[in-house]
């Protein structure tokens, strides 16, 4: 392929991308009051760009794909913030699923079996401690209340992990290698989200906190859409 074949396949894949991950985090929006933030299905394309496109599409269409999302939904004080931290995002995801991918068949099992229980544990464990009981969601300025049993979380994370232990040891070894890179690039949106919460918003450390649980809801969903 040619230099310029190659340059316009990027280009491509940019726009392309890009507009997935604005429609994505546009598309459905819960608002998290104490934090001002919200939210959304963003780490689904996310994640898809990086893994598809690799990590400089998952870079440049994660970060922009997301900035223009929060100027357009009316939440221009996330927008920088955002720019950087997804766009991180993008390039962990994408740089080490490649990384990763160049192991051998055996490392890559091991690393479906560590991600299967790391994913156990993270919606099992989340959605037991937050997401349990009586939950309140902010929609379009609306209030609503959603009654979920506890056990309902433990279900879905043996059915994830169980799922990932099928893909990743029976269809396609690689599965793992890509989970262990999406839950590592979706840690790091949490982590990031909450610094600039605190050191460029203003927000106390435990206001901050409170919108924790749902960044690491968007990466669990964002995670599980890529295993669908």
């Amino acid at each position: 392929m040619s230099s310029r074949a190659r340059l316009s396949l990027t280009a491509g894949f940019l726009a392309t991308f890009t507009a997935l991950v604005f429609v994505a985090t546009s598309a459905i929006v819960v608002e998290t009051p104490a934090t001002k933030g919200f939210f959304n299905l963003g780490e689904t394309m996310v994640y898809t760009a990086a893994l598809l496109g690799g990590y400089y599409v998952g870079m440049v269409a994660g970060g922009l794909g997301s900035a223009l999302a929060d100027m357009y939904l009316g939440y221009p004080h996330y927008a920088p913030g955002t720019l950087i931290i997804k766009g991180l995002e993008g390039l962990i995801v994408g740089f080490l699923a490649l990384k990763l991918k160049r192991l051998n068949i055996k490392q890559w099992r091991l690393f479906t079996l560590f991600a299967a229980i790391l994913g156990l544990f993270l919606i099992a464990g989340l959605g037991y401690s937050y997401y349990s009981g009586e939950t309140h969601m902010y929609f379009a300025g609306l209030e609503f209340v959603l009654s979920i049993p506890s056990v309902l979380w433990i279900i879905l994370g043996i059915a994830f992990a169980i799922g990932i232990c099928y893909l990743g040891l029976k269809v396609d070894p690689k599965v793992g290698a890509e989970v262990l890179a999406v839950i590592v690039g979706g840690l790091e949106m949490v982590l990031g989200y909450f610094t600039y919460q605190v050191a460029v918003l203003g927000y106390l450390p435990t206001v901050a906190a409170l919108e924790i649980p749902v960044n690491l809801g968007q990466a669990t969903i964002g995670l599980g859409y890529l295993r669908i």
